[in-house]
């Protein structure tokens, strides 16, 4: 463990810090000095199923922003896993965190919005990064933040705990958060049993989205994916309503997918690019046979944005005629939040039978 006496040392490990004009930190304490975390939170690399065996500790993955909550006497802090601070569009959570008896700590956790059905709303949580001061305050009382904390790095005299194993630093951050009681602050639930673990892969929640294991004698490992992750993955049978062509090549690049709402309208849900090279000149036939217009009846596919062109956002709609099996694993406002993998062809499946309830949890 390191031991923080001065600032400098301790920047060697876990924080850094910013004195201005190029001055050398004061010698007469860590608090008065304008400090930020520069610790990459460790991370975890995605596998296919859970390990088994002796040694392993099992928590339900957050759906939130990963985030390292720091504070040391009046200085307190929200690093986001980008490494920038979360802390002026979450005052809420500061104010959180400012409430509790501890004056120093560092812990990482997931920031989460909840949603009125108790799971996460991610979609939720994307608002509250807006630049406006007002709308900020705002969204602080409609919308606020918790903080679902899963480690512990430092003790309350700022000392480094990143060298202890994790059966240790869980028994620390239990008698933490036993001091340190908070609505907005709560600890992750685990279990050491795999079975149980396995349950929470199969049974569906708005905001665990899979299983982190994590090895019960492992210290802390800064920027290293030494956990392992397995995400809960979902199927659903969507109705092809659209396509698009790759990049300067008449062939069909992603299928554009969709869902019926209870109206009776065809709504996109995103898409998905997993066509075998072998397959796209059949597919391209198939597709421009169906060429028609709206495709979508419902929410239709962007336009350009500041961040596309005309081309990477030109699509043609087709007669909803075609269903495929697609597996996914988040969904954000009602859309998969990343490219959907190709399962299968369900031509045995009737179009109007795709409904967008295979989105809920």
């Amino acid at each position: 463990m390191i031991k923080v006496s001065r600032v400098p040392a301790f920047a060697q490990s876990l924080i850094g810090y910013q004195t201005g004009m190029g001055r050398q930190p004061a010698a007469h304490g860590l608090a008065a000095l304008p400090i930020r975390l520069t610790l990459p939170p460790m991370e975890a690399r995605r596998v296919a199923t859970l390990p088994g065996g002796p040694g392993w500790q099992y928590e339900p993955k957050w759906d939130g922003f990963r985030c390292l909550a720091f504070r040391a006497g009046g200085e307190l802090d929200l690093i986001g896993k980008s490494g920038k601070s979360l802390a002026r569009f979450f005052p809420e959570m500061l104010d959180a965190l400012r409430a509790i008896p501890a004056q120093s700590f560092v812990l990482d956790g997931e920031l989460l919005i909840a949603d009125e059905s108790g799971g996460a709303a991610f979609d939720t949580l994307q608002a509250r990064l807006h630049p406006a001061p007002s709308r900020i305050a705002r969204l602080a009382v409609e919308t606020p933040a918790h903080l679902v904390v899963f480690d512990i790095l430092t003790d309350n005299r700022l000392t480094s705990l990143i060298d202890l194993s994790l059966s240790e630093r869980r028994k620390l951050l239990d008698a933490f958060m036993a001091k340190n009681q908070s609505g907005s602050l709560m600890s992750t639930d685990y279990t050491l049993e795999r079975q149980r673990a396995e349950r929470w892969l199969a049974h569906a929640s708005p905001c665990c989205d899979g299983v982190v294991a994590k090895r019960l004698d492992d210290n802390y490992q800064p920027g290293v994916r030494a956990m392992r992750k397995v995400k809960r993955i979902r199927t659903a049978d969507c109705v092809v309503g659209g396509f698009r062509y790759l990049a300067g090549r008449k062939l069909a690049g992603s299928l554009l997918l969709g869902l019926y709402d209870a109206s009776g309208r065809l709504n996109h849900v995103g898409f998905t690019s997993a066509i075998r090279d072998q397959e796209r000149p059949a597919l391209t036939r198939r597709l421009e046979a169906l060429i028609a217009a709206p495709g979508f009846t419902g929410s239709a596919p962007g336009k350009p944005s500041r961040w596309s062109n005309e081309r990477s956002t030109e699509w043609f709609p087709v007669k909803p005629l075609l269903v495929v099996e697609v597996a996914f694993d988040h969904v954000t406002a009602a859309r998969f939040r990343h490219g959907a993998r190709l399962l299968r062809w369900r031509p045995d499946k009737r179009p109007d039978q795709c409904a967008m309830d295979q989105l809920n949890a």
